[in-house]
């Protein structure tokens, strides 16, 4: 953790002494009270908090906020449904580079299983989520919404944005060297398939609602290194790297 991320009101009432955050404070990062530790709140300021006191309840803090949570890059992404080992990692790496919004849905290709897997019905997708905010040392935590079908996810997209979709059957373009200018307002949609990616009907789907098809190179990538790969190029392009 390069930052320690807090819900907000959080930092002001008592951390459970068994909490992760607590644990790596103390085990970790071998702090003791009156030292000092780099914080934030979830989508809110960050800056320094330190550690007032401990007792058998917890941890309870002092803070001081100065920063405020830098903007996500306009960029959103769409991903078919693929194992929950996979898209745990898609949900924390993701983060940690910069995205503003993660759209999941179900392919014709994937289990239908995933969809009802604890990742998304007991709200863990959260927590990974919080682990690349605090790798990365943000505090910008993306919106996540999963769709019963991938239809429906792409007919709820804003009609202002440009949109991509990750292709090695059909694609037209190469990813790297599309034109993402544009309005600064607007999002860039990036759609990465499933395991075994798009099938016919969905590569129509897609096109019939304004994605262009790219490759990104020659070689067939698992899904989380896909969306990593294309994001950083998307991001690249945009001059969010710089």
């Amino acid at each position: 953790m390069n930052l320690i991320l807090f819900e907000p009101g959080e930092i002001d009432g008592t951390l459970a002494a068994g909490d992760p955050r607590a644990r790596h404070l103390v085990e970790v990062l071998k702090l003791a009270p009156g030292e000092e530790f780099d914080a934030g709140v979830v989508n809110g300021p960050r800056g320094r908090a330190w550690i007032r006191e401990t007792d058998g309840a917890g941890m309870r803090f002092g803070h001081r906020f100065s920063l405020e949570a830098r903007p996500a890059p306009p960029v959103a992404l769409v991903v078919g449904l693929s194992r929950p080992q996979t898209m745990r990692r898609v949900l924390r790496d993701c983060t940690s580079l910069g995205v503003r919004e993660m759209l999941f849905a179900p392919t014709e290709t994937g289990e239908a299983s995933y969809a009802s897997s604890g990742l998304w019905e007991r709200g863990e997708y959260r927590r990974h989520l919080l682990d690349g905010a605090q790798q990365a040392a943000t505090t910008s935590i993306p919106e996540v919404r999963l769709f019963p079908s991938l239809r429906l996810c792409l007919d709820a997209l804003p009609a202002s944005s440009a949109r991509l979709a990750l292709d090695n059957v059909e694609a037209s373009i190469a990813l790297a060297s599309f034109d993402l200018l544009g309005p600064s307002s607007a999002l860039v949609f990036l759609a990465v398939g499933s395991e075994r990616g798009w099938t016919p009907s969905e590569r129509e789907l897609l096109r019939s609602r304004a994605f262009t098809l790219a490759r990104l190179g020659s070689r067939i990538l698992r899904t989380e290194s896909a969306c990593l790969s294309a994001l950083t190029l998307v991001l690249a392009r945009l001059g969010c790297l710089e």
